[in-house]
C-alpha cells in the first residue's frame, strides 16, 4: 500500500518569463535544497509554482531573496508502488472516509514507485486512513 507523509507545499506566482524555472532551480540547488515535487504552469502571463522540498524553511528564505512572496501549507506526499490501480486504492480510501481532495498532482517513471501530492479537506485524517 501507499506510504503517506506530511509535507510542506511552497507556492508563489510571478510574471511569466523565459528562464524563470532555471533561476529558481539554480538558486535552490545552490542552497543545497532538493525539490521533491513540483507543479509549475503559466496562465495569462503569470507563472504559478508549487513545490515540496527537503528543507522548506531554507527554500522559502532563498525564494524570498529572489523577491517572491512564498506561501506555505501542509499537504500529504503519497509514495505508492508504480503499478496499475495504486492511485485508485488511495482515492478509494479517501472517498470512503468522506475526505475531499482539493487538488493533487503526481508523476511516475520507470522506477518502482510514484509520488503524488494531495491537499485534502482533512489532511490529518487522510494521513491516519492511509497509514492503515
Amino acid at each position: 500500500m501507499a506510504k503517506a507523509t506530511k509535507a510542506r507545499l511552497l507556492s508563489f506566482s510571478t510574471e511569466d518569463r523565459p528562464g524563470l524555472l532555471a533561476q529558481v532551480t539554480e538558486t535552490l540547488a545552490g542552497a543545497k535544497v532538493n525539490i521533491t515535487a513540483v507543479c509549475a504552469y503559466s496562465w495569462d502571463n503569470t507563472a504559478y509554482v508549487d513545490m515540496t522540498v527537503d528543507d522548506p524553511a531554507r527554500a522559502k528564505r532563498e525564494l524570498g531573496k529572489m523577491g517572491f512572496s512564498v506561501e506555505a501549507e501542509d499537504v500529504i506526499a503519497v509514495e505508492m508502488p508504480n503499478k496499475v490501480g495504486e492511485l485508485d486504492k488511495v482515492a478509494r480510501v479517501l472517498a470512503d472516509a468522506g475526505i475531499n481532495i482539493s487538488y493533487m498532482y503526481g508523476t511516475t517513471s520507470a522506477g518502482r514507485t510514484s509520488t503524488a501530492i494531495f491537499s485534502t479537506s482533512d489532511n490529518r485524517s487522510a494521513l491516519r486512513k492511509l497509514a492503515k
